[in-house]
Parts: structure tokens; sequence; C-alpha cells
């Protein structure tokens, strides 16, 4: 499995609006936005914006101000919002626990930072992780006693997650980003 890249959340933050490299940092290191959702250092997070940039999906410029040296600031390209929109409409969804709490998230996270509806993102994963819960049944009924347990284990946090996304959409109406 690859591991989760920031790039589709950062063109979903810069799509709200056009930020410089330590007001992304800020919202990727607090806990009230996506602190508990990902871990970047700032060389990290820098060097994803160079290569998003690279690959021209962002545009950077520098921004003057009386009280603080020049930065650079960053909006995504017309490119970087289509892969934005494709990141949202078309989602490859997983049942990897990990992929939920961190892609999932993401994408809920920027959908409603564009105040766009997130009740499509919550159906589909459900039923991906759904479909996924009902294939392991299956499996752990003819499973060896050791796969067995396994199973039992992946079920018990497909089952998590499934319960959580049945109080997502609820609890949801309930946030509002900044």
């Amino acid at each position: 499995m690859a591991i989760p890249v920031p790039d589709e959340t950062i063109l979903g933050i810069l799509a709200a609006e056009p930020q410089h490299g330590y007001q992304l940092l800020a919202r990727f290191q607090s806990k009230a936005d996506l602190g508990r959702v990902w871990t970047l250092s700032t060389s990290q997070l820098y060097a994803v914006l160079k290569r998003l940039e690279a690959d021209g999906l962002i545009r950077g410029k520098t921004v003057r101000s009386s009280d603080a040296p020049p930065r650079r600031e960053y909006s995504p390209t017309a490119a970087g919002r289509r892969r934005l929109d494709a990141w949202l409409e078309t989602p490859q969804l997983s049942a990897s626990v990990r992929q939920v709490r961190v892609q999932f998230i993401s994408r809920l996270y920027v959908a409603r930072m564009l105040g766009r509806s997130t009740q499509d993102l919550v159906d589909e994963q459900r039923g991906v992780c759904e479909k996924q819960l009902r294939q392991l049944q299956v499996a752990q009924l003819a499973a060896p006693e050791m796969e067995a347990l396994v199973l039992d284990f992946v079920i018990g946090q497909l089952q998590a997650v499934i319960t959580w996304l049945d109080r997502c959409q609820e609890r949801l109406g309930d946030i509002t980003l900044v």
C-alpha cells in the first residue's frame, strides 16, 4: 500500500485561500485542523510545495509585508484545481483503516472547507467498508484458527469504522471550519 501524500489536501486548502508555507504548516500541526491526521515536518511540507509547483499544480508568488519578511504565497493552477476536483468527485476509496484515517478524513476536511456536500463521500466510504466487511466475514468462516483470529481483529476494526461513519455526517453538521 502506498504511503499517503498530502498533495490534494494542500491543493484544497489553497483553493479555499492562497497561503504561504507557515500558514499551511500551522494547519497540519494544529490538533483542531489536520494535526491528528497528518504528521508533517517543515522540510516535508516545503518539499511537497516545491514538487507541486514543479508539476504545475500550484503557483507561488512573493508577497511583501511591512511587518514580516517577504513570503512565497501559493495558489492552485487550473491543472491543480482539476486534480483537486477529481480527488473530491471520484475518490479512490479503500476500506483500509489507515486510508480512512488519513485520506478520507482529509477529503472530508477539504470538502467542508470548500463548502461542498459530504453526504456522498460518507455514503461511498461506508459502502466500500461494508463490502469489505462482508468479504472478510465469509473468508473467516473457512479460515484456519490463526487466520480466523486475525480476520476477527480486522473485522472488528472495520465494524468500528462503519459505526464511526454512521455518526460522521451527523457530527459534520456541528463542525465549522475556519
